[in-house]
């Protein structure tokens, strides 16, 4: 990573490639996610490959997949200590495309609030009893089951309150909560609204659109106006079973003649 970026220029922009091993903080005695892939439960049910279980739960076997409780997907609540000089920051997530300038982000007025979000809400969908186990009495008693989603893919963070409101203590807090998964069972998307619960600033559409991933019906004057368009789903623009109408989004900024590029097995 850090060569093939050396390699080029990228108008000027300083890139800085980090390892989870360059932050020394992040070690199983304060990272509750990490202590808990410790323990013998959690890898038994996450990496025991039972067949059986396979082919009757197949729900079941989405819920075991140990992204959800990879270190990289987890980072996100950690921006502050990893940036301690930043008061703001940018996050994307990978599977985006910048389509436009987004320095008019900074010129936002975040009311006080620590993350800049698109809503995803609609209707009863996306609503945050579909994330969280609202039987359990902890949840019911925080939390509004029909509070609107947000989500993540491109979040703008003032850092500052995030500091301030004390953010990655509350993620700890029910992270260590949720050991035993009563709480939720997956992803990083229901801390991720649990902990931003009162703190998540609204942003207007146009600068997140999601679902190139999965939803073929997305108009092409939505993705047009869009300054970031996110492929999140399963059908990614570098995989043959990615939607042929999405495709060229991501294709047209590959630089094929990088020897690490052409080394990937993308389907193009």
């Amino acid at each position: 990573m850090q060569v093939m970026f050396k390699l080029k220029d990228y108008n000027g922009a300083h890139i800085e490639v980090k390892a989870v091993e360059d932050y020394k903080f992040l070690n199983s005695s304060y990272v509750p996610v990490l202590r808990q892939l410790e323990s013998a439960n959690l890898q038994r049910f996450y990496f025991e490959n039972k067949l059986e279980n396979a082919t009757k739960d197949t729900t079941n076997m989405k819920f075991r997949n140990p992204k959800y409780l990879s270190i990289l997907n987890h980072l996100r609540f950690y921006l502050p200590e990893m940036y301690p000089k930043l008061h703001r920051i940018l996050f994307l997530d990978d599977d985006i495309v910048v389509q436009k300038d987004l320095t008019d982000l900074w010129k936002i007025d975040m009311d006080g609030k620590v993350n800049g979000a698109v809503e995803t809400c609609f209707g009863s969908f996306h609503r945050y009893s579909q994330y969280m186990n609202f039987s359990h009495p902890l949840i019911k008693e925080k939390f509004n089951p029909k509070a609107c989603a947000w989500a993540y893919g491109m979040n703008f963070f003032d850092l500052d309150a995030w500091r301030r409101e004390k953010c990655t203590e509350e993620y700890h807090y029910w992270q260590n909560l949720n050991e035993n998964r009563t709480l939720w069972k997956l992803g990083t998307l229901p801390p991720g609204l649990i902990t931003f619960y009162s703190t998540t600033k609204p942003l207007d559409k146009s600068w997140h659109v999601l679902g190139l991933g999965y939803n073929p019906s997305i108009s092409m004057d939505e993705i047009h106006n869009a300054a970031v368009v996110h492929f999140n789903g399963n059908m990614k623009p570098w995989l043959d079973i990615a939607m042929n109408q999405f495709k060229p989004l991501w294709t047209k900024h590959v630089d094929y003649d990088l020897e690490f590029i052409q080394a990937c097995n993308f389907g193009l």
